[in-house]
């Protein structure tokens, strides 16, 4: 195999060039080893804005960035938005989500978000879904069927606001107001593994858009040993699309026993994880609490802040991405990236959608009204850099290296470690 001789090359054969960028290999024929060794190599450059077709190849391999611009992603810049994309809207109720269109991205860290609109005796189908997500009950009761993917059993929750359920990709669920008064729920989610990143798609069972309309009668009938009138039956009845109000007077199954703290949890209770008097609370909802969340690798939070408190600045160390929506109130929100530049610094009020980057450091004060938030985190058991009190880089420096680092004195670095001395997470407003 030796008598090809060991050689250092550089890539030297064009496979394409064009506006877009190129693609390069290491030919045989100036490195023979190649071959013999059956390996191969190649190199891939891309011009801003250049896009490589969806392809597969006949070779595992790792690819390796060598060079890229390092905010090349937050050329979508970061902004806030209310929902403006209309799915379906019915008796029953509607969905409406968030669009690539309004918030790139959406695309670009691949999340998803959508939100459920159901009137009294409003009925979601049976569907499941291409992503992981967590579903927020803002206003109202639902009641939430679930059904695991090859499991006999379908689990019944009751839920109302507050609550906080998971849903993997995969998972049949329905969903229905039972209640006098309009119900609403957020989903929030990884689309990473979507048919379109920063899109949920659905699959439903029933329906005119059903997996069983789209199977037809002559399939459905062999499937299940029916007949003609039988498969048609079955496949036809239901004319609705997505969701529709149901008659009065259906009982549903009463919820199922022991699912609280297991299958979802309420997540704006005031006993938080961090509570502040006079200034507000955080709730954390992670693999620890819920342990089902490892499963679909996300973590949600809540936050309250009471008028003109301060949620002091952070970020998550893990490299994990918050997608963040305001529930109720406002606050004056600033996120803060790279080279120290504000990458948002603005107003949010209630209904609106936010995305913090990975790494990227975020604080708000909220108005007279005060805020809630609710977020979901791209990691089941993140880790939060916090960048103020006595676990923040500020209280553990030693003093001469926070003294040279701040380019201050003595003084001043000792009277800012005191400062830092305390937790310090949420900051009341000053009486």
């Amino acid at each position: 195999m030796m008598e090809s001789k060991m050689a250092v090359e550089k890539a030297d054969q064009t496979a394409f060039e064009g506006d877009s960028g190129g693609y390069y290999v290491w030919s045989n024929a100036k490195t023979p080893l190649l071959s013999h060794s059956k390996l191969a190599a190649g190199k891939l450059l891309l011009h801003p804005h250049g896009f490589a077709l969806p392809h597969y190849a006949d070779s595992n391999k790792i690819g390796f960035v060598l060079e890229a611009n390092p905010i090349s992603l937050m050329e979508n810049k970061l902004v806030v938005e209310k929902v403006d994309q209309t799915v379906f809207e019915g008796d029953g109720g509607g969905y409406y989500v968030w669009s690539n269109a309004k918030i790139p991205l959406l695309s670009d860290f691949k999340l998803g978000a959508g939100k459920l609109l159901l009137h009294p005796l409003g009925f979601a189908f049976p569907h499941y879904a291409d992503s992981n997500k967590i579903c927020f009950v803002l206003e109202g009761t639902v009641t939430v069927g679930l059904v695991t993917p090859n499991s006999p059993e379908e689990k019944v929750l009751l839920t109302k606001k507050g609550d906080a359920i998971p849903i993997s990709a995969g998972l049949v669920s329905w969903w229905f107001n039972g209640g006098d008064t309009d119900a609403v729920v957020l989903f929030l989610g990884d689309s990473s593994k979507a048919l379109v990143p920063g899109q949920f798609t659905y699959f439903l069972t029933s329906g005119v858009l059903g997996l069983l309309a789209g199977f037809e009668t002559d399939f459905v009938g062999k499937t299940f040993g029916l007949d003609q009138k039988e498969s048609e039956c079955i496949v036809n009845s239901q004319q609705g699309s997505l969701l529709v109000k149901l008659d009065h007077g259906i009982k549903f199954p009463e919820p199922s026993k022991h699912t609280k703290d297991k299958l979802y949890s309420t997540i704006d209770d005031p006993p938080g994880t961090v509570v502040v008097k006079g200034g507000g609370f955080i709730n954390y909802m992670t693999e620890k609490k819920l342990p089902m969340l490892s499963e679909i690798g996300l973590s949600a939070k809540f936050v309250k802040l009471e008028g003109n408190a301060m949620l002091a600045p952070s970020y998550v160390a893990d490299g994990s991405v918050d997608i963040g929506y305001v529930c109720k109130g406002s606050c004056w929100l600033k996120i803060v990236g790279i080279e120290g530049k504000p990458a948002l610094d603005c107003k949010v009020e209630e209904g609106v959608l936010f995305i913090v980057p990975q790494f990227f450091a975020s604080s708000g004060i909220a108005d007279s009204c005060g805020i809630e938030l609710f977020a979901v985190i791209t990691s089941s058991n993140f880790v939060s850099g916090q960048l103020a009190g006595n676990t923040s880089i500020w209280n553990a420096l030693s003093s001469v290296v926070l003294q040279v680092t701040l380019n201050i004195t003595p003084e001043s670095a000792q009277l800012f470690k005191s400062k830092n001395s305390k937790n310090i997470l949420i900051v009341p407003p000053s009486t």
